[in-house]
């Protein structure tokens, strides 16, 4: 599938909202829907606790709202895991661990060009999940392939879920924890990072994407082999632009750039407005014009988007769902430049 931009809009999964109804209502106002991820309207919801079902070795304590790992339990149920790896249906994520991902394909999809699931990445999952040992469950090297091939699984068939609903699906992942690998505290050493990373996209199914809203070294995650790249550029868009040539050819290798530019944090969003949110993608543009990209080819290869998920915003649902609105607008902004 070959994905075309033209300033498109969509947002990340995680939403503050508690009611479903709502959430969806707001994803399927974007030119490309998703279905969205409530981590307040359950626990059940929440990205890690989602991604983990029938993963060995994870407890999930929903009365403390806490996530874990145990390396023993993991041993006493990889048999199981291993013994239904060709079934999809133990890959395949339940109506009890999302009921959004299913009420989303009860809907009406066919007006939309592309829709949108999402997944925890391996590397955020390894690492945020850890053990009795406060040992993130990435740094055993026993787990650590079972992790990238469980979330490539789980990837697979949640896509052909989708499929079966809309011709136009895809699924990226959310990795955070890529901005972390390349700090030195971390013990994962950003070389064998890199190695396994590659590895895991060669079993990524569809288009492949990865979404981060942090600062990680974008040299190499944009020479991986991804089709669309989706990055929180209001806060690091001044770095990531900078980033001219690598840029350049992930565009020219075909590449979508989902560019993150509307704020959701309250604070964020009360200082800006849709002509502050033109005016700086137009800088970014223009540098990257300026360094032989051209400006129809920025357009044609963009998607936009809020900035980040935000879930601490004492006005729970309401600067995100404005976010949503002045997206829109910027959006309407550039496709007149089609």
């Amino acid at each position: 599938m070959k994905l075309t931009g033209n300033c498109q809009t969509t947002a990340m999964g995680i939403m503050p909202h508690t009611d479903i109804e709502r959430a969806l209502e707001l994803s399927l106002s974007l030119d490309i829907p998703f279905w969205p991820q409530l981590p307040r309207y359950s626990f059940y919801e929440d990205m890690y606790v989602q991604i983990s079902e029938h993963f060995p070795g994870i407890i999930v304590d929903f009365e403390k709202q806490r996530i874990s790992f145990s390396l023993e339990k993991f041993y006493g149920e990889l048999d199981h895991l291993l013994n239904n790896w060709d079934n999809d249906d133990f890959f395949r994520l339940s109506p009890e661990y999302s009921v959004l991902f299913h009420r989303f394909l009860e809907m009406d999809l066919s007006p939309y060009q592309y829709v949108r699931g999402q997944n925890i990445g391996p590397v955020s999952l390894g690492l945020k999940i850890l053990d009795e040992n406060k040992k993130s469950m990435i740094y055993h090297e026993e787990v650590k392939g079972i992790i990238f091939d469980f979330v490539a699984r789980k990837t697979e068939v949640q896509l052909k879920d989708m499929l079966e609903k809309h011709p136009g699906s895809f699924v990226w992942v959310d990795e955070p924890g890529l901005e972390m690998i390349f700090k030195a505290f971390t013990g994962y050493a950003s070389d064998r990072a890199q190695r396994d990373y590659r590895s895991f996209l060669e079993n990524f199914p569809g288009p492949k994407g990865v979404h981060l809203c942090g600062n990680p070294d974008w040299s190499f995650l944009l020479q991986l082999d991804l089709d669309i790249l989706s990055a929180d550029v209001f806060t690091w868009g001044h770095i990531f632009s900078r980033y001219k040539e690598d840029v350049k050819d992930f565009l020219d290798r075909g590449g979508i750039i989902s560019w993150g530019i509307t704020p959701t944090l309250t604070e964020e969003y009360e200082k800006e407005n849709v002509k502050s949110m033109i005016e700086k993608l137009e800088e970014m543009w223009v540098y990257l014009e300026n360094t032989g990209v051209p400006r129809e080819q920025i357009l044609s290869q963009a998607w936009l988007a809020p900035s980040r998920c935000c879930l601490v915003n004492p006005d729970g649902e309401l600067t995100v769902e404005k976010s949503y609105r002045m997206l829109k607008e910027v959006s309407e902004h550039f496709k007149a430049q089609l």
